[in-house]
């Protein structure tokens, strides 16, 4: 266990500002630090995993710029490396010598990341509906939208088109792939409504991923470790939903990739199914981190 994974709230200084993090349990297992997506969607939507807390500490944390953490209104902070930096040092502040890394979305390529420059002590990972370049991403999603409706297709192509990702009209088919492909259910939880208004007008999606998740213009667009995957020793686990917005082949590369990976997939589950199927994603993990541990 951590040095400092005592249970409660606290707030890590890091040189731009402040990271909230909250750990959970006190269970005698490795600790379990979670990393949220977005980038800037906030720890809220991953507030089931808190289940696990009966075997192990759960660390909570909002990235720097959403949730409790602060703000600040520089661009130049959203960088893959600067938050590659924050999560190294989130862990050192915390005493974590060895650990669980859980990576959700945008969380699961920074975990990516972290898991090619710092792996010593990461006792197993999860990645978690991702996939090893943005590139396969949206063209998985761009394979996703084909199954819409057509006017809803007509509709976003028409405002892509003309660079227009704001108009009422694109936002309500944008909204019809999410209610598809994002969460299938309704109402949406509030854990859920919570981090998707941390994204409302968020600098950081803004700056590294772009107007949505089909369009994605920010820094990250050329992100891809496909290559580099077989350089990651640490037990994997795969997990996504039959209706992700990751599409199957996203997880496939993965699997084919990583040299110790194992998957399971969610069948009434889109992009949340922490939400969508708690009991049993819950049953998977802590399976799998019960083994590693």
């Amino acid at each position: 266990m951590g040095a400092n994974t005592y249970e409660g709230e606290r707030f890590i200084e890091l040189p731009d500002g402040r990271v909230w993090v909250n750990v959970v349990g006190s269970g005698s297992g490795v600790p379990l630090l979670l990393l949220h997506g977005g980038p800037g969607g906030g720890h809220d939507y991953l507030e089931p995993l808190g289940a696990l807390a009966d075997d192990r500490p759960v660390i909570f944390y909002d990235q720097l710029g959403c949730g409790l953490s602060d703000r600040p209104g520089d661009p130049a902070l959203w960088r893959m490396d600067r938050f590659v930096e924050e999560l190294a040092t989130v862990r050192q502040s915390l005493g974590l010598t060895r650990f669980h890394l859980y990576g959700h979305s945008w969380g699961g390529w920074l975990a990516i990341e972290y898991l090619l420059r710092h792996p010593r002590g990461v006792a197993s990972a999860v990645l978690a509906s991702t996939s090893a370049s943005i590139a396969e991403f949206v063209a998985g999603t761009r394979r996703l939208r084909s199954l819409l409706a057509n006017d809803v297709q007509e509709t976003l192509d028409g405002f892509e088109a003309r660079g227009d990702y704001t108009a009422p009209d694109y936002e309500a088919a944008v909204g019809v792939f999410y209610d598809n492909f994002l969460y299938r259910r309704q109402p949406y939880a509030p854990s859920l409504l919570r981090s998707l208004a941390n994204l409302d007008g968020n600098q950081v999606y803004a700056t590294m991923n772009g107007p949505n998740e089909f369009v994605v213009t920010g820094n990250l667009a050329a992100w891809d470790r496909t290559p580099r995957l077989g350089e990651i020793a640490t037990p994997v686990l795969l997990t996504r939903g039959r209706y992700d917005e990751f599409e199957v082949r996203c997880t496939d590369t993965l699997a084919a990739g990583l040299p110790h990976a194992e998957r399971v997939e969610f069948a009434d589950s889109a992009h949340f199914a922490m939400l969508e199927e708690e009991e049993a994603y819950v049953a998977a993990l802590r399976s799998f981190l019960r083994r590693n541990d």
